[in-house]
């Protein structure tokens, strides 16, 4: 993968990712925001949830109150480097634990 090829997909995961929030309609609030090549979700208990570009080595990182995750690209998914799981089975599972209630994005 190139640059712009990375750039792109991870525009595109940034994206989903904040238009899905805008249409959640869950009982807390998620809140999401963009600096640069970090995402920000900010829940109601004060905890947060960030997800950054690494663009050196074409990876997206995610930070969670569970700990932390790399993910590269393979086909079509963003998979952990770690664990082998898909990044938005990570991303519901720590949306869901740190909002309190079950956030899904119907992705993979």
């Amino acid at each position: 993968m190139n640059d712009s090829e990375f750039h792109r997909l991870a525009d595109g995961l940034w994206r989903t990712i904040e238009e899905h929030l805008d249409d959640w309609d869950g009982d807390s609030d998620i809140d999401c925001e963009i600096n640069g090549s970090v995402l920000t979700l900010s829940f109601e208990n004060g905890s947060k949830i960030i997800i950054n570009r690494q663009e050196p080595l074409h990876q997206v990182w995610l930070a969670t109150k569970a700990g932390g995750y790399h993910f590269s690209r393979q086909g079509d998914t963003w998979i952990c480097d770690r664990s082998g799981e898909p990044f938005w089975k990570l991303l519901e599972e720590a949306c869901t634990a740190q909002a309190g209630e079950a956030v899904r994005f119907n992705q993979d």
